[in-house]
């Protein structure tokens, strides 16, 4: 089997333990570089991993290393500054969710994308739960053969919760300054507030906006908006009625999130574990209401104990390799920050108050 080999841009907490260690852990990836602008953090995470390059930046990995693919694990508000210097090495890139915070830079970012040749895959980890990819071939199903009725409705709730799992625990870490950083603009159009907002939502809830769109298969609009902030109705192209509701409640010890996706004569429920959770993947629940002499049905597939981000990690060696996944590319990334944005501003004209997740 031939070892991709990836360069790591940044190894702090979610580059650590989000990802590193899920690509450390399959036999068909070697880590053979990485960046890191906290010198002594690289040496004890290159140490620790076996790394056998570890360099000061992102600048001199570029120029040294010798890699298949980029996982670079930045903060998204500077990847419009950071990002161009990766895409023009011409290699296919992972990056966290999401691809920016503005609509400008995940346009600029997406052309830039093309014109290299060079994949952006965005960190959108619940598609690749093995739950949510059964969930989504069910649905296919059921569109397909009609066996259901059509598709009516969706419903993603996503209650603020220990969305950490503990899962940090086993982290390096030091006592270095993380140098600063140059931010990328604020929206277009935006006031400071405005920009706050915005980036409050795209940071908790962007996840769950794009999650509607893989389960649906097409794209949604806006239709309402809670000017407390609690939820958002939308409508997709097909006609698809649904909502995400945003901070219904709160939970301190759980993780509550949850999609619904009903047909005329049946529906999926999926429940999703806490992000960082290890060996575990999602749960689903598959009714099925015919009609006529037929007993309803609710069944619950069993999957294999990998959790949603090594999943992600193998979906983009495969990705590298040129074979189809369910990872999020630039162009889908871009129309997130889209219904974020249209979000907001229908917010702000029904006089909508501050978000507070």
């Amino acid at each position: 089997m031939k070892k991709i080999r990836l360069g790591f841009i940044g190894t702090g907490n979610m580059g650590q333990m989000a990802h590193l260690r899920n690509y450390l852990s399959l036999p068909n990836c070697e880590v053979v570089a990485l960046a890191e602008l906290r010198p002594q953090l690289g040496a004890l995470v290159g140490t620790r991993h076996g790394i056998p390059e570890v360099y000061h930046d992102h600048h001199e990995l570029l120029a040294k290393a010798n890699v298949d693919a980029y996982v670079m694990i930045q903060p998204f508000w500077i990847h419009g500054g950071l990002l161009p210097d990766v895409l023009v090495k011409g290699k296919p890139i992972m990056i966290e969710k999401p691809l920016a915070h503005s609509v400008e830079i995940c346009r600029r970012l997406t052309d830039l994308s093309a014109r290299h040749r060079a994949p952006i895959y965005v960190a959108y980890h619940k598609r690749s739960d093995l739950a949510s990819v059964a969930a989504v071939d069910k649905i296919r199903e059921w569109k397909a053969s009609g066996k259901c009725g059509e598709l009516r409705y969706i419903r993603v709730t996503m209650p603020p919760g220990k969305w950490d799992a503990e899962g940090f625990s086993n982290r390096i870490t030091t006592e270095e300054k993380y140098p600063e950083i140059q931010n990328d603009p604020a929206p277009e159009g935006f006031t400071k507030e405005e920009a706050q907002q915005n980036f409050a939502l795209v940071n908790f809830y962007i996840h769950q906006i794009n999650l509607i769109r893989y389960l649906l298969g097409e794209d949604y609009t806006v239709t309402a908006a809670d000017a407390n902030g609690r939820y958002f109705g939308l409508r997709s192209t097909s006609g698809v009625s649904g909502i995400l509701e945003m901070a219904p409640y709160h939970t301190t010890l759980d993780w509550q999130e949850s999609a619904l996706v009903g047909f005329d004569k049946g529906y999926l429920r999926l429940d999703l574990p806490a992000p960082m959770v290890l060996d575990r993947p999602g749960q689903l629940m598959v009714f099925e209401d015919l009609g006529g002499n037929a007993t309803p049905t609710a069944t619950t597939p069993v999957f294999a104990p990998w959790h949603a981000m090594r999943s992600q990690a193998a979906n983009f060696l495969r990705a590298v390799s040129g074979e189809a996944t369910p990872l999020c590319t630039a162009a889908d990334a871009t129309k997130d920050l889209e219904v974020a944005r249209d979000f907001l501003r229908l917010q702000q004209k029904g006089g909508g108050i501050k978000l507070s997740f």
